[in-house]
């Protein structure tokens, strides 16, 4: 995915794996053709996005 994507619109939400402590805080966003992420304390530092695919395998793996 291209680096110079515009998420101003984005729909971010915390990600439901995120600790309540207020610690481990991931967001994400549902961009159609991927998915992006980023830390939600820090939001400035940068996000990631990846293609839906590999976004569900980082989850497997996470998880697992």
């Amino acid at each position: 995915m291209g680096s110079s994507k515009d998420l101003t619109n984005a729909r971010w939400r915390k990600s439901s794996y995120s600790g309540n402590t207020g610690g481990e805080c991931v967001e994400v966003a549902d961009l159609g053709p991927g998915v992006a992420v980023r830390d939600s304390k820090k939001p400035e530092a940068g996000i990631l996005t990846v293609s839906p695919e590999v976004y569900a395998a980082f989850m497997t793996f996470v998880t697992a």
